[in-house]
C-alpha cells in the first residue's frame, strides 16, 4: 500500500476515485478488526490505520470539490 499525493489523486477519474474507496475502506476495516487481537509489543504498525484515515480524507475531499457526492 502506497499513499498517493493530492496531484495523482486529483488525476485519476470519479469512478476510479470511487473504487479506490471501496478498496481503502475494506482495508480499514481488516486492518480494525486486526487490531484486539494484536499483542502490544511487536504487533501491527500503528501507522497503518493513520495512513489509511488520511488517503480516505483526501479521495473524499475531491469528490466533494468535483461535486460526485
Amino acid at each position: 500500500m502506497t499513499m498517493k499525493k493530492m496531484a495523482e489523486i486529483r488525476d485519476m477519474s470519479n469512478e476510479e476515485l470511487l473504487e479506490r474507496l471501496r478498496e481503502l475502506k475494506k482495508e480499514l476495516f481488516i486492518v480494525r478488526s486486526r487490531g484486539g487481537t494484536v499483542s502490544a509489543r511487536g504487533g501491527e504498525k500503528t501507522h497503518v490505520r493513520r495512513e489509511l484515515r488520511r488517503e480516505i480524507a483526501r479521495i473524499l475531499t475531491v469528490l466533494r470539490e468535483r461535486g460526485a457526492i
